[in-house]
């Protein structure tokens, strides 16, 4: 115990490093390793297949990218924000609901939207999004003519595509609790009466009312194929369009392009990282052994980070890469610091203290600033501007404690451990 709490700062970086190899690095015999993990991992070893489980954008490994336009109607004169909100929302559920994952939708003008889809067939994209898919119920007065029940597609709790005897295809539902009622009162006074069900405006089916429906549940046939009825399955889950939409541009982005793209990224990035290590270790010494020690791992940490948080685009892994090259910035400044304490006749222990000391104003402020500069990109920026500065942000915030907690633990427990009292090492 007396060792954990002498030791404690040394074990927690440990552990923080263990973490961020175990999240990083998918470990696997070569034998193991399938056709897939060699094609979807950045790179492979014989043993290890690396970083596969990173999210990347659209840029990198191909897909979909739309920009719609809301439309007025008859019923809509006007484009709102909170109809802008709603269809935002609308267009986010049925992505999500199509299992598409780290898909982009942001409002870019008054009344536009950007979609951003990696690695998705573009016709599934606009057959799922650009359909209003207002549902509703309707029945037969005296006239002859359909009128409203007041029970629509908003008042489903679930729908699901599935298959009706094994041939035709039907999108089963079920409501939710007080339309379950009112619906189970509906049918109880339409037996033997045809209950229309109509979507967007278009008659699908107007089967005729058997028996009271009180349990909550139906189901919709109109000759669906599959497509279609898991596209109005999903449609129905997400919510209706509170507004028509067009399509203004559509362009699909090659997977070839983004692999191409990363491998020279990553390897843009291992060259600035072994510059920048060779760097320290010549101007510094033992001093800049210690930084390139937590340099590494600062980006092992900051890719364990990535993982879990960020989609990683082309401006990211600039964003990236840049933050390499700053993490060091923090520690140039402690050193030489610390170096003029040490020409002053100090020893190296208190050199060292006191250049930690007197640097960490200057740090902090700079790295505040450019903290509040990714803040505003994020907030006011789009698209390729915020994935830069999302992982700009990052690793400014991992760069501040790498270098006030993991460089400066690592250098003053090597200088007591060693016993290092020559400032010429420095």
């Amino acid at each position: 115990m007396e060792f954990v709490k002498r030791n404690f700062k040394i074990i927690s970086i440990l552990l923080l490093l263990v973490w961020s190899i175990t999240n990083i690095f998918s470990f696997k015999p070569s034998d193991k390793l399938t056709e897939a993990d060699k094609k979807d991992s950045i790179f492979s070893f014989a043993n290890i297949s690396a970083f596969n489980q990173l999210s990347l954008g659209l840029d990198l490994v191909g897909g979909s990218q739309f920009e719609f336009q809301a439309l007025t109607s008859k019923d809509v004169t006007e484009i709102t924000p909170d109809i802008m909100a709603g269809l935002v929302k609308v267009f986010e559920n049925r992505v999500n609901a199509s299992g598409t994952t780290e898909a982009v939708v942001q409002q870019v003008g008054m009344d536009r939207l950007l979609v951003e889809i990696p690695g998705v067939d573009p016709e599934l994209v606009k057959r799922r999004l650009l359909a209003t898919a207002f549902l509703e119920f309707k029945r037969l007065n005296d006239q002859g003519e359909w009128i409203d029940t007041g029970i629509t597609g908003a008042d489903f709790k679930r729908a699901q595509a599935a298959t009706e005897g094994g041939f035709s295809w039907i999108v089963s539902f079920d409501l939710k609790p007080k339309a379950a009622k009112k619906f189970g009162d509906l049918t109880s006074s339409m037996i033997g009466k045809p209950l229309a069900i109509f979507l967007d405006g278009n008659l699908i089916s107007a089967p005729v009312v058997r028996s009271a429906i009180t349990a909550g549940s139906g189901q919709i046939s109109g000759d669906f194929t599959v497509d279609e009825a898991q596209d109005l399955a999903v449609q129905l889950n997400a919510g209706a369009l509170p507004v028509p939409v067009k399509i203004l541009t559509e362009r699909s982005i090659s997977a070839s392009l983004g692999k191409e793209s990363i491998a020279k990224s990553l390897k843009a990035g291992l060259f600035g990282l072994l510059c920048v290590i060779l760097f320290m270790l010549f101007t510094y010494r033992f001093s800049g052994l210690v930084a390139s020690l937590a340099l590494t791992t600062y980006v092992l940490l900051a890719l364990a980070v990535f993982k879990g948080t960020v989609t990683l685009t082309l401006a990211g892994v600039a964003g990236f890469i840049l933050s390499i090259g700053m993490a060091v910035d923090a520690n140039i400044l402690i050193f030489e610091r610390a170096k003029e304490e040490m020409d002053s006749g100090k020893s190296v222990y208190v050199g060292l203290r006191d250049g930690f000391d007197r640097a960490y104003t200057s740090i902090f402020d700079s790295n505040m600033n450019t903290s509040m500069v990714c803040l505003i990109l994020i907030i006011f920026g789009t698209g390729i501007v915020k994935g830069f500065a999302v992982t700009l942000l990052i690793g400014v915030v991992l760069s501040l404690f790498s270098s006030l907690f993991i460089t400066k633990t690592l250098l003053f427990s090597s200088v007591e451990t060693f016993k290092i009292k020559e400032a010429k090492m420095f």
